[in-house]
């Protein structure tokens, strides 16, 4: 929409362009199915998905036959954690997480406790960082998994997998990540941190809604899962049905884009997000930013503000799109449990809004967020 400012980027992000022109030809030319092995349109469908499969894997640094697609992470996440029950995970196991997961692990979690898994939730500090420490203290002889999420939707802290996998991995213990925030905006290296499973979604980092991908390792340990649906035995059996070629090479390309530039687009959104929160400071000056002021996105601005409903807000500045929680979990009227993690009062967590800024905002748009705040401050009041 014209005269709209965009920063609901943590919710999801605009096609680029380039990945657009570049999914165009797989809709009305190249239309094949990949399935279709006696034509040529089958045969171009099949080689551009093994394309896609190579650049997600080269920017994971993987092998290209550990990645399936999906429709998104939360069927990434779906498929590897439920998956994992009868194979790697029996009854009576446990499997280590945080509190402050995005709520398709929350839940997919909570459904695994029907098969008698024990769950323990690790609680986060005061800026929403993990302890390691804190994991370790709590490995038994049952522990069988240890499921991550990497840069949080609401937050944006970035946990240190690093550490975290190094952990699991002296304990034989699996790691699943939940990397939808950060694939394309944090260097990832499935190997080096020892991850045994990986979710992530096409629509937060500039690539189509309806795609998304899950790396399953498959050597030191081999993991395998139990396939959710049936039918047609793509993508390993273990996500069948026909292949969604354009959503696919989109989430590739993306890729390749986000490996040549994520250094210079993070500057970038780095100096925006700055002169935001600079300019707020300046209205609101007891403003809070919640998350850890370092180890954060360099697009989200997690503000409480003391003084003012963060809905009110919203009602006054029509021309902001912003958000004042998940996206996923907006139609749930309970408050955030990431904020209520931080210790935040439901006063404070109803005055709380998320800036998303992403690589195609501008200094000018912030600069004109800043004016709409300070011209409609009285009207907010």
């Amino acid at each position: 929409m014209k005269n709209i400012i965009y920063l609901d980027n943590q919710a999801t992000t605009p096609i680029d362009p380039e990945v657009l022109k570049f999914m165009k030809p797989y809709l009305n030319e190249s239309f094949g199915n990949a399935s279709s092995s006696s034509h040529i349109l089958g045969w171009q469908a099949e080689e551009s998905i093994e394309i896609a499969r190579e650049s997600i894997s080269n920017t994971i640094n993987s092998k290209p036959d550990e990645i399936i697609f999906t429709s998104g992470a939360t069927e990434s996440v779906n498929v590897a954690l439920k998956g994992l029950i009868g194979n790697h995970i029996n009854d009576g196991d446990h499997i280590i997480t945080s509190n402050i997961e995005h709520k398709v692990v929350v839940d997919v979690l909570n459904h695994l406790t029907n098969f008698n898994i024990k769950i323990s939730f690790v609680s986060v500090d005061k800026n929403g960082i993990i302890d390691p420490k804190k994991i370790e203290e709590l490995i038994t002889k049952r522990t069988k998994l240890c499921t991550m999420i990497h840069g949080n939707n609401e937050i944006g802290t970035i946990q240190p997998i690093e550490q975290i996998g190094y952990l699991c991995k002296k304990n034989n213990i699996l790691f699943h990540v939940d990397a939808a925030q950060t694939l394309g905006k944090r260097k990832i290296d499935v190997d080096k941190f020892n991850i045994d499973l990986l979710s992530i979604s096409g629509h937060k980092m500039y690539a189509p809604k309806g795609v998304g991908a899950l790396f399953i390792k498959r050597k030191n340990p081999r993991i395998n899962l139990n396939p959710l649906f049936h039918g047609g035995g793509q993508e390993n059996g273990y996500r069948p049905g026909t292949l969604p070629v354009h959503n696919i090479v989109g989430l590739g390309k993306a890729c390749d884009i986000a490996n040549s530039n994520y250094k210079t687009d993070n500057e970038h959104i780095k100096k925006l997000s700055s002169i935001l929160l600079n300019g707020l400071k300046k209205i609101f000056p007891n403003l809070i930013l919640n998350g850890d002021s370092k180890n954060r996105l360099e697009g989200n601005l997690n503000i409480t503000f003391p003084d003012f409903s963060a809905e009110k807000i919203m009602m006054t500045l029509t021309k902001i799109a912003c958000s004042t929680g998940s996206a996923c979990s907006s139609s749930d009227p309970e408050p955030s449990h990431v904020l209520k993690a931080l210790n935040l009062s439901k006063h404070q967590i109803n005055n709380t809004i998320r800036f998303g800024i992403g690589k195609f905002n501008t200094e000018k748009e912030m600069k004109l967020v800043v004016k709409m705040f300070e011209n409609k401050l009285r009207k907010i009041k």
